[in-house]
Order: C-alpha cells, then sequence, then structure tokens
C-alpha cells in the first residue's frame, strides 16, 4: 500500500490499486477524524471527494501503480504459489 495525502485537508491514508474502477483505502485514526468529509461517517462507507481526487491524480502521475490480484496472490510470501508444495 502507498501513502497518499488529501490535497484539501491533509489526511494521509494508504491506498491499493487492484483496478482503475477499484481502490482499496486503509484510513488511520487521525485521518478520519481530521477529513470533515467523512467525520461520523459509518467505517464501512467512508467517502471523500477530494482525497478520491487526490488518489486519482497520484495515479494518473505514477506515484500510485495498478497492481492485480491475480499476480499479488500467486506471489504472497515472495514464493509463486505454483512453487509451493
Amino acid at each position: 500500500m502507498e501513502q497518499v495525502s488529501c490535497r484539501a485537508c491533509g489526511s494521509c491514508v494508504l491506498v491499493e490499486k487492484y483496478s482503475l474502477a477499484h481502490t482499496s483505502v486503509q484510513w488511520t485514526a487521525g485521518a478520519a477524524s481530521a477529513c470533515i468529509e467523512i467525520e461520523g461517517a459509518d467505517a464501512r462507507i467512508r467517502a471523500c471527494p477530494m482525497l478520491r481526487d487526490s488518489i486519482e491524480d497520484a495515479v494518473a502521475a505514477g506515484v500510485i501503480g495498478v497492481s492485480t490480484r491475480e499476480s499479488d496472490v500467486r506471489t504472497r510470501g515472495g514464493m509463486p504459489l505454483h512453487e509451493i508444495g
């Protein structure tokens, strides 16, 4: 996961892109409390348009790559799964 800071409030979250449409965001307690867009929101549905724009800008700039779950799963633990007994 890569760190991304929101350009509006400076909150820093961890981000992983599995496809152009699928983004995983891990919020820290500090980031969640600093973001006025999600203040009091259910933890399962946290969404901030400014953070989303910051993430998309990071992807467009090549700061965050788009990975694939297939690749991540095959190489989990540093060894391709087909090589595991």
